[in-house]
């Protein structure tokens, strides 16, 4: 199996996520079946079939994030040191060519991308156009309304 890059709050987000369902969630649900079967009839009873699907959603998602986090390449962009090179886990600042609007994005994994928050997809075309690039250099990104232009104001690693 490849491994998934993730950064370090990535990864504990994760790791909290699984804490709560295996401790909160799971033990609730559970005793929610058994309340439901106490109840009698469980061909005609609601109750029992929305706690045994939410038992179904709780277990392949425990599944799910105990996968990804045993696939994971946990990187600390606090430790990275690539000379000025945009790279996974870097935080970008970027001045839009064409109307001079200034973003910052940082470079995440699937998991974490949240684009109101500023964390980009690192298969996310904007990242695809970044990596490898140095600060000053313009990235051209293909965008649905056509292609932009951004340059590279600063590269950071926090």
């Amino acid at each position: 199996m490849a491994t998934i890059p993730i950064t370090k709050k990535g990864a504990e987000k994760l790791k909290a996520e699984l804490h709560q369902l295996k401790t909160v969630d799971r033990p609730w649900v559970i005793n929610s079946i058994s309340e439901a079967r106490a109840q009698g009839d469980l061909s005609e009873n609601a109750e029992y079939d929305a706690a045994k699907d939410r038992q179904g959603f709780i277990e392949g998602r425990i599944q799910e994030i105990e996968g990804k986090l045993s696939a994971a390449q946990i990187i600390d962009p606090s430790e990275v040191d690539a000379g000025g090179k945009v790279v996974f886990g870097s935080t970008i600042e970027l001045q839009d060519e064409d109307s001079g609007d200034k973003v910052t994005y940082q470079i995440v994994g699937e998991d974490e991308a949240d684009i109101k928050l500023g964390l980009v997809n690192i298969s996310s075309p904007i990242a695809r156009a970044l990596i490898g690039k140095d600060e000053g250099d313009t990235a051209e990104v293909q965008a649905p309304g056509g292609i932009r232009r951004y340059e590279i104001i600063a590269v950071m690693y926090i």
